[in-house]
């Protein structure tokens, strides 16, 4: 791939290799400054709220900085840092890039901002071994993602910054220069806030105005009251579990699934056909990780015992949940989750959802007998990941940790309104541009699955003349089976990897499944959540389970990946994830799919779900996520327009409204009987 950058004008005279300066203010190391701008990035004049930094500005995907560095140079050092500060009021994700010359491998690492609050990008360089997919977020510096290739810091001589995704808005941040150090660089301690508190009493954005916004604390109050004393009924054609009463199969007393010649359904309790429509995320769901920034919030009730259900600990972060906060103000301390509850399934049917989604809490549903799914946690204690999350699976404590995480399905075993389960969610092995394989060799030096590696390979060759002659390689088996690896792999060399990660997949799943149709014979194993269509080392492995799974963010599903799903696993397709936002109700940022305003992602869902209701192949399709994310983040730093109701708990009506006439027809779009609906809105750059 050709990465050549247009350079549009020189920034300074020096090189990227500079002098022992102090920027930011509070980082001693070497300073990396640019040297010149890219494509059309300008540099900008004015005072910057950050001190000894540089005002830019640029309105396209690949605007930015490019930083000559002497080839080596980062090698010795272990922390890249910035301050940096994004004007305006909508998200800009960056990319930073380093490369290994001008064509050469590169690492990215992907991260957001808060509008209107400093930032300290704080870039570990051990990421370049790909060993992560994911850091934590750090005050105003949100989700940085790693991503790219595999590189060697002796040999990058080359760094970019650049806009990443901006949602066709122009951008305007101000930057310090980079500073590179041999220890880790010290966190931001105070952000500096330059147009003052960033979220109001109601959980609400200070610097968004739009139409429906909460005026006050009585106007919350009054709005959750009235919702209290409604209800409302599921369209009249379902059954008691959401199934449809116009198709009837055997009852088994559990939700399964069934292909009836034509198209495959799921199958209810009472042997009606069933297409789960969902929605995840029901639950108290607006936290905000607020570590760092408590300064940017207007009311935080820390001290006070009544609130205490509006915070929570994830790790070393604080959140505070502004939705607890606004049903405690309008029904009490003792009372306001069992009316939220209420609530929140009546919101459910009068949208017309049958199946509350993953994420949830999902024994109100139970308690309800509302159809629902649930997630399981997948944790190892004594099993170690060997790349990224991907565990040991050769190793013989793996089957019993399998089955020790199997025992969670004990207390849903036996319910009739409980649909499936999935394994896990988004493997993070799976983002990454290397086969699992290869990044165990580059990552554990010694582990059981390496052991079983060599196994294989000696299968294969007859000894280690034979091995290194196939891979074009200085290797032996016992540099396969332990040790430190460094070296590049040939083309043979990964064909075979790729044959052993399909292997390694196999065995993950298929110790998974077993474990858990040991303890749960009853319920559909939903499978593992992929984040797109998985590789075909990847797939094979998922033919143990009931039903293939993807989170799938596109405009519709991919009817061509599905079907060849089908063909190839035998099993039908449910997305576990899907959905689309706007900039016009005080978001910063629209979610993965983007629309012009509540009108259109009522348009976006009606094509998204009616268009895969009529796949033959598709058993439905789950929309993340019931509420927004909180305007100041959530735990990893997503602040997206993704809800059915806003943080104040008022519905999107333009949307409700769409979803309701999808739903009222689902099952003859499905049977085809009914066109699916056709009127799609314009879709823009995404920005998340």
């Amino acid at each position: 791939m050709n990465r050549r950058h247009f350079i549009q004008s020189s920034l300074t005279a020096a090189s990227g290799l500079l002098v022992y300066t102090c920027q930011p203010a509070t980082i001693k190391g070497l300073a990396i400054k640019p040297t010149n701008l890219l494509n059309n990035l300008q540099q900008a004049s004015g005072d910057t709220p950050i001190p000894h930094a540089t005002w830019y500005a640029g309105n396209t995907v690949g605007d930015g900085l490019f930083y000559s560095i002497d080839k080596g140079l980062f090698a010795e050092y272990a922390f890249l840092t910035a301050d940096i500060l994004l004007d305006g009021v909508n998200m800009c994700a960056f990319l930073l890039t380093l490369q290994e010359g001008e064509d050469g491998p590169a690492f990215t690492l992907n991260f957001k901002l808060l509008n209107q609050c400093s930032a300290r990008i704080r870039a570990n360089l051990q990421w370049v071994n790909q060993n992560v997919w994911k850091a934590n977020r750090e005050g105003a510096w949100l989700k940085p993602v790693v991503g790219g290739d595999r590189i060697d810091l002796s040999q990058v001589d080359r760094m970019t910054l650049t806009i990443f995704r901006n949602g066709e808005q122009p951008v305007r941040f101000c930057l310090t220069s980079f500073t590179a150090t041999k220890n880790e660089s010290e966190l931001l301690k105070k952000p500096i806030l330059p147009r003052g508190k960033l979220i109001d009493e109601l959980g609400q954005s200070t610097l968004h105005t739009w139409s429906a916004k909460s005026v006050d604390r009585a106007h919350v109050t009054s709005r959750l009251k009235a919702q209290d004393e409604e209800s409302y009924p599921w369209p009249d054609q379902f059954s008691k579990w959401g199934g449809w009463m116009r198709k009837k199969f055997d009852a088994s007393g559990f939700f399964r699934k069934e292909h009836d010649g034509t198209r495959w359904w799921l199958v209810d309790p009472d042997g009606y056909a069933f297409w789960s429509a969902g929605c995840d995320c029901v639950r108290v769901d607006t936290s905000a990780n607020y570590k760092g920034l408590k300064s940017a919030l207007t009311w935080v009730p820390e001290n006070e015992p009544e609130f205490a259900a509006m915070f929570s600990g994830r790790g070393d972060a604080s959140h505070i949940n502004y939705l607890a906060g606004n049903f405690i103000k309008a029904f009490g301390a003792g009372e306001w989750h069992e009316i939220w509850s209420s609530i929140a399934l009546s919101q459910l049917k009068k949208i017309g959802f049958n199946t509350v989604g993953n994420w949830s809490e999902w024994d109100i549903a139970r308690a309800a007998g509302f159809p629902y799914v649930r997630p399981l946690s997948l944790r190892f204690e004594k099993t170690k990941r060997i790349y990224r999350d991907f565990p040991d699976v050769f190793a013989a404590s793996y089957k019993e940790e399998a089955a020790k995480y199997a025992e969670q399905l004990q207390e849903t075993k036996e319910d009739p309104a409980f649909i499936g389960y999935f394994l896990m969610n988004e493997p993070t092995w799976g983002f990454s541009s290397e086969l699992p394989a290869a990044g165990m060799l580059y990552n554990t030096p010694d582990c059981e699955t390496r052991k079983e590696l060599g196994r294989f390979l000696a299968r294969k060759y007859a000894n280690d003349a034979a091995f290194a002659s196939a891979w074009g390689m200085d290797v032996t088996l016992a540099h396969i089976t332990s040790g430190t690896w460094t070296q590049r792999f040939t083309v043979p060399a990964l064909q075979d990897l790729a044959a052993f990660s399909e292997l390694m997949c196999e065995e993950f799943f298929k110790v998974l499944t077993d474990a858990c149709r040991a303890v749960d014979p009853y319920h559909m194993n939903l499978g593992a959540r992929y984040h797109k269509v998985p590789p075909s080392w990847a797939l094979k492995g998922m033919r143990f389970f009931d039903v293939f799974s993807m989170n799938c963010y596109r405009e519709r599903i991919p009817h061509e990946d599905v079907l060849d799903i089908a063909r190839l696993l035998g099993l039908p397709t449910m997305i576990g994830e899907f959905h689309f936002g706007a900039l016009d109700v005080g978001l910063p940022a629209t979610g993965i799919g983007h629309v012009k305003n509540q009108a259109a992602r009522g348009q976006a869902y009606r094509i998204y779900v009616e268009d895969a209701a009529a796949d033959p192949n598709c058993v439905g399709t789950h929309w993340f996520t019931l509420y927004d994310q909180s305007a100041l983040g959530r735990f990893d730093g997503e602040n997206y327009n993704i809800g059915f109701l806003d943080v104040c708990n008022r519905p999107y009506e333009e949307l409700l409204v769409a979803a309701r006439a999808t739903h009222d027809i689902i099952y003859d779009v499905a049977a085809r009987t009914t066109a699916p609906y056709a009127d799609a809105p314009e879709y823009f750059q995404k920005l998340f």
